[in-house]
Parts: structure tokens; C-alpha cells; sequence
């Protein structure tokens, strides 16, 4: 089972864990158009691998091995991030069924669930949370 754990609670970990990583697993758009969390502060730089490939969206068959190819261990605390903690989540699963045993969704995502306007990033996740983010 995979824990979920608040952005500020991750980010304490980030800071605390020289063995802890986040990766976003969202995709290039994503990260281009929307951001991405800014770790500069902890000496850290968040771990781009998508879970699924845009546009088509099939989940990428190469996740594991990439995550193998930057250079994860089990010894690692993944702290895995999407936009709401649904894809997060699908990849942190596989990253444990994968042999890391230390891993974690970051609850709410980077962008959180929608307000009552239907628009993201306020009421919950990273972004609502107030920690650091830049665009790309």
C-alpha cells in the first residue's frame, strides 16, 4: 500500500532526506505550461518522468527502467506527483511492484481538485499549499 502524504509534509521530507526524490509524473505539456515544483531551495531538482505519454495518454512502458536509469535505489524515498494524485498514485504502485519500497503519493497533486469556479491550484495540492514552483 502506498501512503499519501501532504506537499508540506513531502517537502519537509525533501529537506530532511538527503535518499528522498520527487518525481512528476506529469506530462511535457504539463510541465511547460503549468510548472514545476521548484526544489532549488533544498539543493534539489524535481525528477521529470511521465507515467502516461501525451498526446495518445497510454501509459509509458518505459517508467521503471527510466526511474532505474536516473540512478533510484531501493534505498530511495520517491515522492511521486501528478496534477490531483491520481496518475501519482498508478506510479508510485508500480514503482513499489518495480522494487522500490519507499515510495509515496503526494496527496492532491501539484494543482489540487477544482474550486467552485472549476479552475485548479487553490484549494488544495503544492500549488495552494504555497510551496515553490516556477514555470518551465
Amino acid at each position: 500500500m502506498v501512503e499519501n502524504v501532504p506537499p508540506v509534509k513531502t517537502w519537509e521530507a525533501l529537506k530532511a532526506d538527503p535518499q528522498a526524490q520527487l518525481v512528476d509524473v506529469r506530462t511535457d505539456v504539463e510541465w511547460n505550461f503549468v510548472g514545476v515544483p521548484d526544489l532549488a531551495a533544498l539543493a534539489k531538482q524535481a525528477v521529470l518522468i511521465p507515467w502516461q505519454v501525451y498526446p495518445t495518454m497510454q501509459r509509458n512502458a518505459g517508467f521503471e527502467d527510466q526511474l532505474k536509469k536516473v540512478g533510484f535505489t531501493p534505498e530511495h524515498h520517491i515522492y511521486f506527483l501528478c496534477r490531483s494524485g491520481v496518475r501519482s498514485l498508478a506510479a508510485a504502485e508500480a514503482a513499489q511492484a518495480a522494487g522500490f519500497p519507499n515510495v509515496y503519493n503526494i496527496a492532491d497533486g501539484f494543482e489540487g481538485p477544482v474550486d467552485a469556479e472549476g479552475h485548479r491550484g487553490a484549494v488544495a495540492g503544492w500549488k495552494a499549499e504555497g510551496l515553490p514552483w516556477r514555470q518551465r
